[in-house]
């Protein structure tokens, strides 16, 4: 399995109890200071997290005071870094020219620290509070002696799938750009004498998306970046994985070589006509996603922009594949009826759609090449014309 950067973060993130993210900016540098109480003459490293593993950046022997002092140039996409003590690590996250500020106390600075500088400190600081507290309950019920095998099991699987379901909806997909939601995908915790990803895309599907979610809102904000780039790919070959294990668990076998995958984050919604169309199944057209909502004042002026692309461009293998929003589904229906590309709703019980693709506002959109795989949303796009052409 061609994933690099699955057994690293899992390291990474079993060794540190927090990640520090930070919004902060000047410049051209972050710059990351403080104190660590407790460790004078100890040698403090600074090293950068990249997806081959640690890299020394810096270091400095402490002095009585425990003061220090790093910088380095600011990235183009959230960065990560950690401060090390021995076996002792605070983890950092740098998304610009931020200056982060740490006061911890050694030996245990790992869970012994402050950190200013930025929100998303606050948030990845949570998030490392709560899988602490996921792991205190998890202890406690496998070392339960009133709970067999079964319960035990049944048990534990609930808390973790709790846990999850607050992650998604109160970090990742609230802010999937985020270095804390990033840091998200590769907790894990200690279950059964062995390490795992809470997430884990090599044997769920709901985590895939999850993955693939991360993954297209980086290629939105951070495009071309490698880290993006490898969440594309742990979701890709996480849907290869389940799939097998699906054939598996049904009693049939499936060649590994000849399962297709794509970047695609797939979904189905019900057209207006009842008829359930996946937006996988438009494979092999320029696809535009279109989110919106008929009810907004400029709805018509839309579909008019709308239906002059589909003129044009159809018969050279150009879908839309739209998505409504309206809560009246009759006044949907008749204002869909006569469009000649797809037309879908999203209810209460599929909104997570919306959710999967980081909608934070309608109308939007995004074009997808022919296999499906996000290229850009309309944000990044100034020429719509040219950008159909280009994929077509």
């Amino acid at each position: 399995m061609n994933i690099k950067s699955i057994k690293h973060h899992t390291a990474l993130a079993l060794a540190a109890l927090a990640i520090i993210g930070t919004t902060a900016c000047n410049e051209h540098k972050f710059h990351v200071d403080g104190t660590i109480e407790n460790a004078a003459d100890s040698t403090l490293y600074f090293e950068n997290m990249s997806l081959n593993g640690p890299v020394k950046v810096d270091s400095v022997k402490l002095s009585a005071d425990g003061s220090f002092s790093f910088d380095g140039k600011a990235p183009s996409a959230p960065e990560f870094y950690r401060l090390r003590i021995a076996g002792q690590i605070i983890n950092i996250a740098i998304d610009s020219t931020e200056t982060v500020n740490v006061k911890a106390q050694y030996p245990g600075m790992a869970s012994q620290y402050e950190v200013s500088g930025s929100d998303d400190c606050t948030r990845i600081k949570e998030l490392a509070i709560m899988q602490m507290q996921l792991q205190s309950q998890i202890n406690m019920i496998a070392n339960n002696p009133q709970l067999g095998a079964d319960a035990v099991n049944d048990s534990i699987n609930k808390v973790i799938e709790n846990y999850k379901g607050i992650v998604k909806t109160q970090y990742i997909f609230k802010e999937p750009m985020k270095a804390s939601s990033y840091f998200a995908l590769f907790q894990t915790l200690y279950a059964g004498g062995q390490s795992l990803l809470i997430f884990n895309p090599r044997s769920s599907a709901e985590d895939v998306k999850v993955f693939a979610a991360v993954a297209t809102s980086w290629d939105t904000f951070y495009p071309n970046e490698e880290r993006g780039e490898n969440l594309h790919n742990i979701a890709i070959e996480g849907m290869k994985d389940v799939r097998l294990l699906q054939s598996r668990m049904a009693g049939t076998t499936i060649d590994a070589s000849k399962i297709q995958t794509t970047g695609i984050i797939d979904f189905t919604l019900a057209d207006n006509k009842g008829v359930q169309r996946s937006l996988s199944s438009l494979k092999g057209n320029v696809v535009l996603l279109d989110f919106h909502l008929f009810a907004n004042d400029k709805s018509m002026q839309r579909i008019m922009m709308l239906r002059e692309l589909y003129n044009k461009y159809h018969a050279a293998g150009f879908e839309i594949y739209q998505v409504s929003v309206d809560p009246d589904e009759h006044f949907w229906k008749t204002q869909t009826a006569a469009l000649p590309w797809v037309s879908t709703r999203v209810d209460e019980n599929t909104q997570k759609v919306l959710q999967l693709y980081n909608v934070g506002q309608i109308p939007t959109f995004f074009l997808l090449d022919k296999n499906c795989n996000v290229v850009k949303r309309d944000v990044q796009i100034k020429d719509i014309d040219a950008e159909i052409k280009a994929l077509l």
